[in-house]
This record gives structure tokens, C-alpha cells and sequence, in this order.
């Protein structure tokens, strides 16, 4: 829908967009069916999904991304942080007020930390409390079978904020 709107907008843009989510359609298929990725190819996947989700955003929505420069690159399972960010637009983006939405990782020593933060989007006072939705429960249940003992995961909520920190330990 993003890219369908840039085409009336910006065709150029909407060319490379396409061209990005080409490359996302090629990496969800053929590097999920390996077993394993790279530390890199994931960082690459997660900033097409972030530019891609740009397109839709206003400008009273604050984004903050930060991915390490430098790192040495491991293998881990693909897609395992993309939940969290999907959480986040979805989730953090206010149609009517101003939204913020903070991801970042860090690696140091073997240790890899992601960090995710966003606004909590509620519509009216009278609006349910977002739900702890199957996603979250998948990769908890994920990280448990391929990390047993090493990982910390800790997801919490305030008034106005949603956080999550995943610390992975090789």
C-alpha cells in the first residue's frame, strides 16, 4: 500500500522501493529456508523494512534507528528481530498526535543487545490496552528453544511506552 501510493507521488522512489522489497521478499524465502543467516544480512533486512515503513509516516512521528557500523558478524536465525519492529509501527504510530518509535542494537564481546521503543498509540481515553499478541508469545517460545539459558528478554509497558531488550549470548 506504502509503495501503491508512492507511485502517484514519486515514480522514482516507488522503483527503488519496489527494488527493496524485492530484496526483502528474497531474503525472507531463501534465508529462512537455510536454518541460519548472518549477523549482517539481518541488519540489512531489518533497514529495508525500516525504509519501507518510512513511507508511511508523517512528520510528527519521531524515528531514532541506530545499528552498530562495526561488529563482528556471527550466524543467528533470520527474522528474529523483525516481530519486535513490526510491533512498533504498528503499535507506535498515533494518527493523531505526535509518536515516537526508537530501535537500536549493540554487539560487544559476543553479545549481541536490540532495543526497541515506542509510543503506545491509543485512540481515546476508552481505548483497550494493547494486547500481548501471538508474536510476542512465537518468539518467546523462539528464543527459548534456540537460546536455552542464553538470552534475557524483557518486554515492558508503561503509561505511554512499550520497551523491549533482547540480550543474545553466543
Amino acid at each position: 500500500n506504502n509503495i501503491y501510493s508512492l507511485i502517484e507521488i514519486n515514480k522514482d522512489d516507488a522503483r527503488e522501493a519496489v527494488l527493496s522489497l524485492s530484496k526483502m521478499m528474497r531474503y525472507m524465502l531463501y534465508e529462512s529456508e537455510q536454518g541460519n543467516t548472518r549477523l549482517s544480512h539481518e541488519i540489512e533486512f531489518m533497514k529495508g523494512y525500516i525504509d519501507l515503513m518510512k513511507l508511511r509516516l508523517s512528520d510528527r512521528v519521531r524515528l531514532s534507528v541506530s545499528f552498530p557500523s562495526e561488529y563482528e558478524d556471527c550466524d543467528l536465525p533470520p527474522l528474529l528481530f523483525i516481530p519486535f519492529i513490526e510491533n512498533a509501527f504498528k503499535h507506535g504510530v498515533s494518527n493523531i498526535g505526535n509518536s515516537f518509535i526508537d530501535i537500536g542494537m549493540r554487539t560487544e564481546g559476543g553479545e549481541i543487545t536490540f532495543l526497541a521503543a515506542n509510543s503506545i498509540n491509543r485512540q481515546g481515553a476508552d481505548a483497550p490496552r494493547a494486547a500481548s499478541g501471538i508474536g510476542l508469545e512465537n518468539v518467546r517460545k523462539r528464543l527459548a528453544l534456540l537460546y536455552p539459558g542464553r538470552h534475557e528478554l524483557r518486554i515492558g509497558e508503561r503509561e505511554t511506552v512499550f520497551t523491549v531488550e533482547l540480550i543474545i549470548r553466543s
